[in-house]
């Protein structure tokens, strides 16, 4: 009877404890990587084809790739569409905007001679500097930056060991080194917030909401609706706020479709106060 019931205390904290909170994927789009500082820059410099600034681009969007809590959109000239938006910036399709720039690069090489040995160090040394802008606000919600560093040592003795040329792969360490520092702020960031969605139409009884498989929805999951709360100023910065919302009711996805983050979208149903379908901008969706 002992045993009987210690296997099922243990069976049953494994169902609790066991449980995780589910966690959907927030859209991220990087933009604007820029390479501010002086390296590689010479007479014919192409800035779309930058290799300092395609690294850190590139070594950044691995890493928020890698945590799996963010959906990457490629967004090719990000400035014009912000520009285009002005104001309503949900258009642009993402919940957060990255703006990095690499505002530091050197490069330089030491060596040691003595009778018997000699040695070669190469060092890289890398500065980035990154801001995140919440789409939904416009405000810019973490700023921050950062250095990181990379060598190589080679030596010989009597002739005997490693020669060491231009080592590239030194930029590549640098510059992950400093994006480290800085790409798990970017993620408790992104994640302090609840998930927000919107009612995109309302057809026939069926209640059509933003985003899908791809940032963990499914059938049977379950959304507040909230009417927005007044926009108030702050009058010490002339920042406008939104107050908290007002909750309304339920919405219970049944269906997901689409074939990319771009273009999914959930059929639901609802339970709660009725609501104005005619104006479905001054409502949002949250995870409870």
């Amino acid at each position: 009877m002992i045993i009987c019931l210690l296997a099922f205390c243990i069976a049953g904290s494994t169902a609790v404890f066991g449980q995780t909170d589910k966690t959907l994927k927030r859209k991220v789009a990087i933009g604007r990587f820029t390479n501010e500082t002086q390296y590689a820059k010479g007479l014919f410099y192409d800035r779309d084809n930058d290799p300092i600034r395609k690294q850190a681009l590139d070594i950044l969007s691995a890493k928020l790739a890698a945590s799996g809590k963010f959906i990457l959109l490629e967004r090719d000239g990000l400035e014009e569409l912000v520009a285009e938006a002005g104001a309503d910036m949900k258009k642009i399709g993402a919940d957060y905007i990255i703006l990095g720039s690499v505002t530091k690069f050197g490069r330089k090489v030491e060596g040691d001679q003595k009778v018997f040995s000699q040695s070669k160090t190469q060092t890289v040394e890398a500065g980035v500097s990154i801001r995140l802008v919440e789409v939904s606000t416009g405000l810019i919600i973490y700023s921050d930056e950062a250095s990181g560093f990379a060598e190589t040592t080679t030596k010989q003795t009597l002739g005997i060991g490693g020669t060491a040329g231009y080592d590239a792969t030194l930029s590549d360490k640098a510059i992950s080194a400093a994006l480290s520092q800085l790409v798990e702020n970017i993620i408790n960031k992104c994640m302090d917030k609840p998930w927000r969605g919107y009612v995109l139409a309302v057809e026939d009884g069926s209640y059509v909401i933003s985003g899908g498989k791809t940032q963990g929805i499914e059938p049977g999951d379950s959304f507040t609706l909230y009417k927005r709360g007044k926009m108030v100023t702050n009058p010490q910065n002339g920042v406008q706020i939104e107050l908290p919302g007002t909750s309304l009711g339920k919405l219970t996805v049944t269906l997901c479709l689409g074939d990319t983050p771009e273009t999914e979208i959930s059929f639901c149903t609802y339970d709660g106060e009725t609501f104005d379908t005619n104006d479905l901008g001054n409502y949002y969706i949250m995870e409870k």
